[in-house]
């Protein structure tokens, strides 16, 4: 029904994106808008947080010359993670908000992965045995060794927005399970093991009320409808980080169902019946979308963004995007499995799944003068489907059957790259008919929370139709099958050699990778 529209927003790492969608699924209008991230040295990525708001705005602004604003109902977010904001008691930012790729926080994560006092390893179990140099559980180790937090908050992209919106602070339990340490069956979060990290005290500087996914934050306030032209009172509802709302967007919510969320990085999620402990995924995180839900973690952290380095360094002169597209599927397609011996590593931010190592880079190996710009492109895609599989490998090493792959996200608008994933994988990908699936999910947590659905899985199993399913080339898969066996060598050969070369060519770097 037209009278009851739902808005998704889903803050990206680049940009933001707003759907508009009636409470059946159906996408009415969509808007989106930029805003920048400031890399610096020492591996500082920053963001403005007033940026976001402003986008915000700007998109709203598209949306209100498609749809009466009258119209919307509910309105729930999603957002990158964990992006983190250092704030006064009233919420006004104090830096640059630190993005949830920077890593400045790499002695932070050593210290507590290395720390290895029982209360710490034990609360660990939950998150794959260690933390990360992107979750807010680091970043705040960071801030608090770097800045006097008296009288200071520090919260995250999702929270701050939310705020802005309703005048609410509180956090995502899907945000605190899987970057801050929360477990739900013990109760939340553990004063004793922040006190053994050095993090004594912290929850006094984070949102006090975790929200679990789908609950009311609060409503729009008149500041924020003045400025965003939203209706004073619409509700607001719990929302999380994009690639896990992204879930409910795609709907692979199922055991089995791996959500695959392609963008600047990848993102594959899969729920599962009983908790795995181990620790090459991140996880079993404990119901942080969906009640009795365990959530198993896999990740690239580099995928789109080569792909915008790439175009950058070879076709920055350029702005006709779509004509370079078809110009490199057509020569590519020239082209078979391996890339006439090129092989390139994705891990040009470090490495998130399963090596877990922020001293990962990338490498081209076996470049030669008869390799041209389109060798490096498909070596590029090839090089991402070769780090996904890794993922599903990993999983698979666990005894995690992975059943189907549902993808969704900017990078779904590359049917080459989508097909190369498929070769490479040997299993077929399903792309959803909204391939946006931050927005859509965060749409259908809206329709949730009015009412119109019992519960979230009720909710992304209606409003969720899928478009296209890729089937793997089952002899490509067997001459990618060997070449994975050559980049899953180079890894475990080159990490340590990477180690070095990024800590200034440190002989120790390599003794203690």
């Amino acid at each position: 029904m037209m009278n009851d529209l739902v808005l998704g927003i889903d803050f990206g790492t680049q940009s933001l994106k707003v759907g508009v969608y009636t409470i059946e699924g159906n996408l009415v209008c969509t808007a989106s808008a930029s805003y920048p991230t400031f890399h610096r040295k020492n591996g500082y990525s920053e963001q403005d947080a007033n940026d976001w708001w402003s986008a915000l705005q700007k998109a709203l602004i598209s949306v209100k010359l498609m749809i009466n604003p009258k119209l919307i109902k509910g309105i729930s977010i999603c957002a990158t993670s964990s992006t983190v904001v250092l704030t006064d008691e009233s919420l006004k930012p104090l830096a640059l908000a630190q993005c949830w790729m920077d890593q400045r926080a790499t002695e932070e994560e050593e210290e507590i992965n290395s720390n290895q006092h029982f209360q710490v390893e034990n609360h660990l179990l939950f998150s794959g045995k260690k933390t990360s140099i992107e979750w807010m559980t680091t970043k705040s180790l960071w801030l608090k060794k770097h800045h006097d937090l008296t009288g200071k908050r520090i919260v995250e992209q999702i929270d701050w927005i939310n705020f802005q919106l309703t005048g609410e602070l509180v956090a995502s339990k899907c945000n605190a399970s899987c970057k801050w340490n929360y477990v739900d069956r013990l109760e939340g979060f553990s004063e004793s093991f922040f006190k053994e990290i050095g993090l004594e005290g912290i929850t006094k500087h984070w949102p006090s009320k975790v929200l679990s996914v789908g609950e009311q934050v609060g409503t729009i306030t008149p500041n924020a409808a003045e400025y965003l032209g939203l209706e004073v009172g619409v509700p607001v509802f719990q929302g999380g980080i994009d690639a896990h709302i992204g879930m409910i967007g795609s709907g692979a919510l199922e055991p089995g169902q791996l959500s695959m969320i392609t963008g600047t990085s990848f993102v594959h999620l899969m729920h599962h019946d009983k908790p795995v402990f181990n620790d090459s995924l991140w996880g079993p995180y404990d119901s942080p979308l969906l009640d009795g839900h365990w959530l198993l973690e896999g990740g690239q952290l580099s995928c789109g963004s080569i792909i915008s380095w790439f175009l950058q360094e070879f076709y920055g002169h350029r702005t006709d995007k779509e004509e370079i597209y078809k110009e490199l599927e057509i020569e590519i397609n020239k082209m078979e499995p391996g890339c006439d011996g090129l092989i390139v590593l994705d891990s040009w931010k470090g490495n998130r799944t399963p090596y877990k190592t922020p001293y990962a880079t990338g490498s081209f190996v076996g470049l030669t003068l008869s390799h041209n710009k389109f060798h490096i492109y498909r070596a590029i895609l090839e090089a991402i489907a070769f780090g996904t599989r890794n993922v599903i490998q990993t999983m698979n090493d666990y005894s995690i059957p992975v059943e189907r792959i549902i993808a969704g996200g900017g990078g779904t608008h590359n049917h080459y790259w989508m097909q190369i994933i498929s070769d490479v994988i040997g299993l077929p990908i399903s792309i959803p008919s909204d391939i946006e699936t931050g927005s859509k999910g965060a749409a259908i947590i809206a329709s949730h929370g009015l009412g119109f659905y019992s519960n979230l899985k009720e909710a992304s199993k209606y409003m969720v139709k899928m478009e296209k399913t890729y089937y793997p080339d089952v002899e490509k898969t067997k001459k990618y099958d060997e070449l994975f066996e050559v980049y899953i060598h180079l890894n475990k050969v080159l990490f340590p050699i990477m180690k070095k070369l990024k800590n200034g060519g440190d002989d120790q770097s390599v003794q203690h990778t």
